[in-house]
């Protein structure tokens, strides 16, 4: 059993149904991704660097965060339009994205895969 195997066992229905969806729009956003457990939950990386990692929020629902890796690099040059107004932008090159249910997800399901695609694209 893989690790994502594992800590989607631990999850409740309705936090899987949500965290499976967001993987497969993750996944189906860039070729070359791979999913691994990182930071406690499942991350998206192309080679050895994160780009994608979800995580579960403590009062519900699931954490989305887009960045450029573990390692804080310099964003001085780096810019990415967020067209989709769905980004809490922590710093130019990481931000937040909370889904409170999977009514949430699909609703902005368009959006968020275009904003998934687009930032795989500049980061990779």
């Amino acid at each position: 059993m893989s690790t994502v195997e594992a800590f989607r066992e631990g999850l409740d229905s309705n936090t899987l149904v949500m965290v499976d969806t967001l993987r497969a729009i993750i996944s189906g956003a860039h070729r070359g991704l791979t999913e691994r457990i990182k930071w406690n939950a499942p991350s998206f990386a192309v080679g050895d660097e994160d780009r994608t990692t979800l995580g579960l929020e403590r009062n519900g629902g699931v954490r989305v965060v887009l960045h450029r890796g573990a390692m804080v690099k310099d964003a001085t040059d780096f810019k990415f339009e967020d067209i989709s107004g769905l980004v809490k932008w922590l710093a130019p090159d990481r931000g937040i994205i909370i889904f409170m249910d999977q009514a949430s997800i699909e609703a902005n399901r368009t959006g968020f895969n275009d904003l998934c695609q687009r930032w795989l694209d500049l980061t990779t």
